[in-house]
C-alpha cells in the first residue's frame, strides 16, 4: 500500500499509486484510521462522502474492510441535483443508498441525504442544521475535470464563502463529465441547478482525503499542484489546507512535472 511518490505541494500532501485499486486501498486505509480515532475520542464519526464513478474504488475498499465501525458512523451527502428523484439512476442520494448504506454490515447510526426535491432554501437550511450539530471528523471527497471541489464549479467557487450549502448553476464541463461518466444520455438531460457544500464547509473538517483517480483528471491535477490558486481551478485550494492529503494514480499524475 505504499506510495509509489510523496511529495508536498506547499501545505498539502500528495500520494502517488500506481493505480486505482492501489489508490483505493490507500484512502481507504486513511479513512478508517480517521473514523476509529474519532470514535476513541467522542464515540461517534461524523463523515461526508463524494459521489461519482472516481469514488467506487474507495467506497469498495473501505467497505470491505472489517475495522470500520459503521453503527458508530453519521454520514452526510455532499451535493444533489435540484428537482431530482432519490431514485432517479444519476441521484447521488441513490449513489449512497446503493454504494453505501445499503452495502454496510450494519446499518450507520444515522446518514443524512440531500433531499432534491425539497425546497432548496429550506432544504439548505435544514442541512446547516445538521452540519452544526455534527462537525465532520472526515470528508472523502473528489476533483472533477474543471477542478470543481462538489459541485463548487470555477463560475460559482468562494473559498470564503459565508453559507454551508448554495443553490449552483452547473457550468458546461461539470455537465459534459455526468454525460461522459454516463449518468446521462446528453448534456440538455442533465439538471441545470444544485445544491452543493461550498468549499468553507467541506475543507471545515478535522481531516480531508482526496481521492483523483484516472488520466482525465490529469488536466486539473496539473492546474491545481502547478498553477495559481484560484477559484478558477477550485482544486488549488487544497494546497492551503495542511489537514487535506491528495490520493493520485499514475493516470491523474501523468502531466505533474518531475519537479513537482
Amino acid at each position: 500500500m505504499a506510495p509509489q511518490r510523496t511529495f508536498n505541494v506547499d501545505r498539502l500532501r500528495v500520494e502517488v499509486h500506481p493505480d486505482g485499486a492501489a489508490l483505493g486501498a490507500a484512502v481507504a486505509a486513511a479513512a478508517a484510521a480517521v473514523i476509529a480515532d474519532a470514535i476513541a475520542a467522542r464515540g461517534i464519526a461524523s463523515v461526508m462522502f463524494a459521489t461519482g464513478n472516481s469514488q467506487i474504488g474507495f467506497l469498495d475498499a473501505l467497505l470491505a474492510r472489517t475495522d470500520v465501525d459503521w453503527s458508530r458512523l453519521v454520514g452526510f451527502h455532499m451535493d444533489e441535483y435540484i428537482g431530482i428523484r432519490p431514485d432517479h439512476p444519476a441521484s447521488f442520494a441513490r449513489y449512497l443508498r446503493e454504494r453505501i448504506i445499503d452495502r454496510v454490515p450494519v446499518p450507520p447510526r444515522a446518514f443524512h441525504l440531500i433531499d432534491g426535491l425539497a425546497d432548496p432554501a429550506a432544504e439548505a437550511a435544514r442541512y446547516t442544521a445538521l452540519l452544526a450539530a455534527h462537525p465532520l471528523d472526515l470528508v472523502c471527497m473528489g476533483v472533477g475535470e474543471n477542478g470543481h471541489l462538489a459541485f463548487n464549479d470555477p463560475p460559482f467557487a468562494d473559498f470564503d464563502d459565508p453559507v454551508d450549502l448554495k443553490v449552483v448553476t452547473l457550468d458546461l464541463a461539470s455537465r459534459r463529465q455526468q454525460v461522459g461518466e454516463g449518468h446521462f444520455p446528453d448534456v440538455d438531460s442533465v439538471p441545470a441547478t444544485a445544491l452543493t457544500v461550498t468549499i468553507p464547509a467541506l475543507l471545515r473538517a478535522r481531516v480531508d482525503l482526496v481521492a483523483a483517480p484516472e488520466a482525465r483528471k490529469a488536466p486539473a491535477i496539473l492546474a491545481a499542484l502547478t498553477g495559481p490558486v484560484t477559484t478558477e481551478c477550485p482544486a488549488s485550494i487544497l494546497r492551503e489546507t495542511p489537514h487535506a492529503r491528495l490520493f493520485l494514480d499514475a493516470g491523474s499524475a501523468s502531466l505533474l512535472p518531475a519537479s513537482v
